[in-house]
């Protein structure tokens, strides 16, 4: 690969990253996304964009498949070149996008395992403070995520002033730079009140002026992987199941509120889906638990 064939990759590469940046594209997602074009560079070699067709792309999976990777990754990493040609045609720089040609790789339907209502509701309505660094903003953190249905990412990024008591609903600035409006009750009203006291102080001992809602214990805004620790550590602690993440509380906000007969759409709206048949996929979890009671409690189905 010549000197300029490289950095027009690179720059293209690094051109079509910020554009994901700007387009408010999660954390995880703009460093995954790094390490596929990445090595869909290095496998190029020496061709450039124009020369590449969906043959060369098929290449690519394939080598993917030699190293060991899995589906999945390998689903994602098409979905990366695939985002990538669309940004070089919006750019004029190719003409077609020879990845859309290639099909994604199938994958197993494999649906998460939510915790119960129960379960929940043991773990919000208990005593986490000999589990909880921080049990204040720990307890907030579990009612923003399974409350309000939010994403880990977008949690992070909420300010104080995106609370609006008054309405008893949250702006959310979602992916796309997307904004919609979650309501919330009682309980992450009082879990609020119990914790922003505690963070003004911390802010003030540290004398920062944050905007960020959710802090750790030096005034800094928190990390989606501080969050995801926070998660696991009180909930394994409460007895939940030890594959629990921050998405499994959203999963379970959308699963529970289908189960009590949540309207499709709304719980769609509330959870910043853009396509309804994603919302769907909790009706899948949700038909599991119906056929369950179903079995234990009619008489006909014994």
């Amino acid at each position: 690969m010549t000197h300029s064939q490289r950095n027009q990759l690179q720059l293209s590469i690094e051109r079509f990253l910020r554009s994901l940046q700007e387009a408010n594209a999660s954390p995880h997602t703009q460093k995954a996304y790094r390490g596929d074009l990445e090595r869909f560079a290095a496998y190029l070699g020496p061709r450039s964009w124009q020369l590449i067709d969906h043959v060369s792309v098929r290449g690519f999976l394939s080598h993917l498949y030699e190293t060991g990777l899995s589906k999945t990754s390998i689903a994602r990493a098409l979905a990366a070149v695939r985002s990538l040609y669309r940004f070089l045609a919006q750019d004029g720089l190719i003409e077609q996008n020879p990845a859309v040609l290639v099909s994604t790789p199938k994958l197993p339907k494999k649906l998460p395992r939510v915790p119960t209502v129960e379960e929940m509701n043991a773990l919000l309505d208990g005593d986490i403070s000999k589990v909880a660094a921080f049990p204040e903003r720990d307890l907030l953190i579990f009612e923003l995520l399974y409350g309000c249905g939010i994403r880990n990412a977008e949690l992070v990024s909420l300010n104080l002033d995106d609370i609006h008591l008054g309405m008893e609903a949250i702006l959310i600035r979602g992916k796309g730079k997307k904004e919609r409006y979650v309501p919330f009750g009682q309980a992450l009203k009082s879990s609020l009140a119990a914790y922003l006291p505690i963070r003004h102080q911390i802010v003030a001992k540290h004398r920062k002026r944050n905007p960020a809602l959710v802090i750790n214990q030096r005034a800094g805004r928190l990390t989606t992987r501080s969050v995801g620790r926070i998660v696991k550590r009180v909930a394994l602690a409460k007895g939940l199941s030890p594959d629990i993440h921050p998405h499994t509380l959203r999963h379970a906000f959308g699963t529970h509120m289908l189960e009590e007969g949540g309207d499709l759409r709304a719980i769609q709206e509330m959870l910043g889906h853009e396509r309804l048949s994603t919302t769907q996929r909790y009706t899948q979890l949700s038909m599991k638990h119906l056929l369950a009671v179903y079995d234990q409690t009619h008489p006909r189905a014994k």
